[in-house]
C-alpha cells in the first residue's frame, strides 16, 4: 500500500511539475507538461470586460472524478483553464474563434499541501510566466466565496 501511495505521489509531482520551472507564488504550481493533450471538461465564454473564450481540461484523475460525480475531488486532480481573446471568425461572421492567448490557469488538488485553501493550489500564467503574488491571492477568495459547495471548482462537466 505504501509503495502504491509513493508511486501515486511521484506521478502527481511529475505531472504537475511542482517545484520545477516558473512556479506560481504562494502555491508553487507550474504548468503541467502535456496538459494540452488532456480531455476537455467544458468550454466557456466570458463576457466583457474579459471577452474571452475558455476551455477547461482535466488530467485522468479529474476526468474520472467528473464522470463518477465525485465530490470532493480526489487528491491528484489537476484542472487547466486555457483562455483566448474572443474574436469573430473572418470566414463566417456569426462564429467565434480563439484570438490571442490570454492566460493558462491551473488548479492542483493536494489536501495536505494546500489545506489552508480548501485542498487546492492555484497557478495563473501569462505567456508561460506566473502572474504576481497579489493576483494569486485573489484565486482562493473568489472560489471560496462562490463555489465552496462544489469543492471550490466552478467548472461543471459538459454533457
Amino acid at each position: 500500500m505504501a509503495i502504491a501511495s509513493c508511486a501515486a505521489a511521484a506521478a502527481l509531482a511529475a505531472e504537475t511539475n511542482v517545484g520545477n520551472g516558473d512556479a506560481s507564488p504562494i502555491y508553487g504550481v507550474t504548468i503541467p507538461q502535456g496538459y494540452r493533450q488532456w480531455q476537455l471538461i467544458a468550454p466557456a465564454q466570458e463576457a466583457e470586460p474579459l471577452n474571452e473564450l475558455r476551455a477547461v481540461l482535466g488530467n485522468a484523475v479529474a476526468i474520472k472524478a467528473y464522470a463518477d460525480g465525485a465530490l470532493p475531488f480526489p487528491d491528484g486532480t489537476v484542472l487547466a483553464k486555457l483562455a483566448w481573446k474572443h474574436v469573430t471568425s473572418p470566414e463566417f461572421e456569426p462564429a467565434s474563434v480563439p484570438g490571442a492567448a490570454t492566460t493558462v490557469q491551473i488548479m492542483v488538488k493536494d489536501s495536505r499541501k494546500y489545506a489552508a485553501t480548501g485542498g487546492w493550489g492555484f497557478g495563473r500564467f501569462v505567456a508561460g510566466k506566473p502572474v504576481d503574488e497579489a493576483q494569486h491571492r485573489t484565486c482562493f477568495a473568489c472560489h471560496e466565496a462562490r463555489v465552496k459547495g462544489h469543492d471550490y471548482v466552478f467548472t461543471r462537466w459538459a454533457p
